[in-house]
């Protein structure tokens, strides 16, 4: 019986070892990742260290996941009620996340493959990251691969028959010339009129008599743009009233307001020239705006200003060599900086800002501001805290010594190679002395070429000024001290010919004043606030705002994606 018994027993653990359940469960278990391996250490068979069994519980059980994942991972049976609504949940969950991914998509993609571009906001900048090494001469290159020139793109149609004939007088230096000249024919366009060859006034300061052939080449100008506007060299013979032009108040068109919109134009300047067939403007400084005149309006002023106004052949020959000599000074090819230094004596007059100096020259330079502006001197008195908030907003030009600190802090070594485009610095040699100290290599014009090669040029003021221009224009970096046409118009053109590449350094004025105010500064503090402050100074794209300078900043209207 005993026999029986144990016999009867056996059969029975044979039959459950081997049923459907059993088999499932051992082949999970053996199957699972997270099951604890029992494999034999030293003699035996799954014991631990201690000769005690080794737990074989799974990771679900020792961490208690949550039971999502344990019906995602295959921990718990699917054929469970809790088990069905946890792989519902997930789902919905997966799902909702692939949607997202594939909605968020396309603008990931084209917030990677957007363009270099810099943002403003308030008065600070706002540059993107880029994974390069920063240089002394270079922007990084994602700035300059961005962008490129547009504005050749012609989408205006030229009229058949034209409503009239303007005349302008294109006043100032070279640049505020230059910059009238690209509205008068921006104007010409708005109004289908035919445009006479501006005339270059001669300046009060300048005392200038250049001619606008002197300068510029009137048969390029002339042909590059016959597809815009029609433009003549001069009074149709027919018109028998010359000399009321500019002087009878028949024939001037005056009072337009400053910044002044193209529908303004049509509205009230187009109708007298209907009437008359020939009208002169006066004034025509800053009498157009920007961002109230067509999109192709201002394509056209980029036309103009970028590819129509070419300098004469000899102009431009000169200023090629006057930079390659910049560039062999050390009998090596080597980079140069052009600095515009605006210290001139009608500029430190003009800025109503102190500076630093003896009695004595502080008392002549209150003469001649006396002499000069009399309405805005009066007694004086309210000069010295005007001066004061002026030179805090950043509106007052930087003395040599100043914009040589700046470099220095920048990096730039005594031996860098700097051609100085200025008129005759207030101060002389004394003023220069600091600068020159720091920066030996200090160069300008008189000093590159020879009297005979500059003397032909002499004859005009603005033929020197458009030397300047050029060989700042081909510098590997600009360095602009104070505002005005000159600064914005070299860092227009090097923002929309592709050399924002080359660095074009405008200093925060205001920012620097505070700077040189501190006494207890250290130079290494200094030097860390000069770096981290100029970082996005350094002529990179910006983006349009309201009211935008279109000379400094071409982007939107005459630029396109690379």
């Amino acid at each position: 019986m005993a026999e029986l018994r144990h016999a009867t027993a056996a059969a029975a653990a044979t039959r459950a070892s081997s049923s459907p359940a059993k088999r499932d469960a051992e082949s999970s278990a053996s199957s699972s990742p997270f099951v604890a391996s029992s494999s034999p250490r030293g003699g035996g068979g799954g014991d631990g260290k201690d000769g005690a069994p080794r737990s074989s519980a799974p990771l679900h059980q020792k961490y208690h996941l949550p039971s999502p994942v344990r019906s995602l991972l295959a921990l718990e049976d699917p054929r469970l009620p809790s088990a069905s609504a946890s792989y519902r949940i997930l789902v919905a969950v997966v799902a909702c996340l692939v949607v997202a991914a594939f909605v968020s998509a396309p603008s990931v993609w084209s917030r990677i493959n957007a363009p270099y571009l810099c943002r403003k906001d308030g008065i600070r900048l706002h540059c993107p990251r880029v994974n390069e090494r920063e240089s002394l001469w270079e922007n990084p290159h994602a700035a300059a691969a961005s962008w490129k020139p547009c504005a050749e793109r012609r989408n205006l149609v030229p009229e058949n028959e034209t409503s009239g004939y303007i005349f302008i007088h294109a006043e100032g230096g070279l640049n505020q010339q230059r910059i009238a000249i690209c509205n008068a024919v921006a104007i010409a366009k708005i109004m289908n009129a035919t445009l006479i060859l501006p005339v270059l006034k001669q300046d009060q300061i300048w005392k200038d008599q250049t001619k606008f052939e002197d300068i510029f080449d009137v048969d390029y100008f002339i042909n590059y743009l016959k597809d815009d506007v029609r433009t003549v060299r001069d009074i149709p013979e027919w018109f028998t009233e010359k000399d009321e032009l500019f002087t009878s108040i028949k024939r001037t068109v005056k009072n337009i307001p400053k910044y002044a919109s193209a529908q303004f134009y049509i509205d009230n300047v187009l109708p007298r020239i209907k009437e008359k067939k020939i009208m002169s403007i006066k004034p025509f400084v800053d009498r157009l705006g920007y961002d109230n005149v067509p999109m192709e309006i201002n394509r056209l002023r980029c036309r103009v200003n970028y590819h129509a106004l070419k300098f004469l052949p000899e102009i431009e020959e000169m200023a090629d060599t006057l930079a390659t000599r910049m560039r062999n000074r050390t009998g090596n090819v080597n980079p140069y900086m052009a600095l515009h230094l605006r210290f001139e004596k009608g500029m430190v007059g003009l800025s109503f800002c102190d500076f630093a100096g003896t009695r004595e020259e502080k008392a002549m330079m209150a003469d001649y501001r006396q002499k000069q502006w009399p309405r805005r001197y009066k007694n004086g008195s309210h000069l010295w805290p005007l001066a004061l908030e002026k030179r805090k907003e950043g509106r007052c030009p930087l003395e040599p010594g100043e914009i040589g600190i700046i470099l220095r802090a920048m990096g730039y070594t005594k031996e860098t190679q700097i051609y100085v485009a200025s008129g005759q610095v207030y101060g002389g040699s004394n003023r220069m002395a600091p600068l020159r100290n720091m920066f030996p290599n200090l160069v300008t014009k008189e000093d590159l070429a020879s009297k005979e090669e500059i003397e032909h040029f002499k004859k005009h003021v603005t033929s020197l000024a458009a030397l300047d221009f050029l060989v700042c224009l081909k510098s590997d970096v600009f360095v602009m001290t104070h505002g005005g046409n000159f600064a914005k118009l070299i860092i227009g053109f090097r923002r929309y010919m592709g050399r924002h590449r080359l660095k074009s350094i405008k200093p925060d004025k205001g920012l620097m004043s505070k700077f040189f105010g501190d006494p207890y500064m250290p130079w290494a503090t200094f030097v860390d606030d000069v770096m981290i402050t100029h970082q996005t100074r350094t002529g990179l794209p910006e983006s349009t705002f309201p009211h935008y300078d279109l000379w400094e900043n071409p982007l939107t209207p005459c630029m396109c994606r690379a």
